[in-house]
């Protein structure tokens, strides 16, 4: 995930820190409630993981994937946050007709993404990467309202593909009704901000790979303003790794239980929502080349990059000038 957030006003004030394998910052219009925010961003995020890791033995979904190993295992009732947690990830599926899918857990692994990503081996011996049918999000059986979930022996969820961008907004939301101030969360580039915005806008830094704001962008970027919903960034560029002479990243088409053909490295969307920006953002990657008319067709702005660095914007998007920035 790839954005940051331009430099706060005097009145602003902002943290950053890591958690769920990924860079966090909170900023708040108040500083005074800067210390409340990020109590409150870190035990939601602290929930969050507990629930929903697959890298952590003792957290609920992979408490719940050894309990329905079971060929005659039947219905498991799950957490309110984990069944709000699937129940977007299904949404999620639905909406791109199965392109963001949540039974691709086995095919993670099978590709080395096995664990939390900080611990993945950059380069390593070549894999047997075969074309692999994907159980498909169809095959999971969910009673949202009972909060009943089963799925077929060896499935594994993975809600990597929603699960950071529906935090940020959930705790945005949280933060901004309980404080009465703006905020702004970024989980990985993942943006949802909430309550009243600063003065033109909270100003977001857009490009490959995440950095400090103020300092000089590596690559293609783009500074962009938004005053509400969110941004999202998806990209085959920030975690990469290598087996023999295959670099792999971490989207996968669920078609073939492999990453993404290599035809955008980088796409952002922003939309009503930071859980809606990144399921487009997302599913445009595994799109490939029909990723602009799709993404045209839902009138989201988006700013796609090209493996060569090439930058192609629309929906309204601001164009960018030769120093990256509209």
């Amino acid at each position: 995930m790839t954005a940051g957030t331009a430099g706060p006003a005097a009145r602003e004030a902002s943290a950053s820190w890591q958690a769920l394998g990924t860079g966090v910052q909170v900023i708040v219009t108040d500083a005074g409630q800067l210390t409340a925010a990020r109590g409150m961003l870190e035990a939601d995020l602290a929930a969050v993981d507990l629930a929903c890791s697959r890298f952590r033995p003792d957290s609920e979904i992979v408490t719940l994937d050894r309990a329905m190993g079971a060929a005659a295992a039947g219905p498991v009732t799950v957490s309110p946050l984990l069944a709000e947690a699937i129940a977007v990830a299904l949404r999620a599926a639905w909406l791109t007709d199965g392109d963001v899918d949540p039974t691709v857990g086995a095919a993670m692994n099978a590709v080395g993404y096995d664990r939390d990503f900080s611990l993945v081996q950059r380069d390593g011996p070549a894999v047997r990467l075969t074309v692999r049918t994907i159980p498909g999000w169809r095959q999971v059986d969910f009673d949202e309202r009972a909060r009943l979930l089963r799925v077929p022996p060896g499935v594994r969820l993975d809600l990597g593909a929603t699960a950071k961008a529906w935090a940020a907004d959930r705790s945005a939301a949280r933060i901004a009704a309980a404080l009465g101030c703006g905020v702004l969360v970024s989980l990985g580039g993942d943006i949802a901000v909430s309550g009243q915005p600063p003065a033109g806008g909270w100003r977001i830094r857009v490009q490959d790979v995440s950095g400090r704001p103020e300092d000089p962008p590596a690559g293609p970027s783009a500074v962009v303003a938004i005053h509400g919903g969110g941004l999202a960034t998806s990209s085959t560029a920030a975690r990469r790794w290598r087996r023999g002479g295959d670099v792999l990243h971490h989207i996968l088409d669920p078609r073939t239980g492999l990453p993404a053909a290599p035809v955008w490295r980088t796409v952002s969307v922003a939309a009503a929502s930071c859980t809606d920006a990144n399921i487009a953002s997302t599913a445009a990657i595994i799109k490939g080349h029909a990723a602009p008319a799709w993404l045209t067709g839902l009138g989201l702005p988006a700013r796609l990059v090209d493996e060569a660095g090439r930058v192609r914007t629309i929906g309204g998007w601001p164009a960018e000038t030769a120093g990256g920035t509209p």
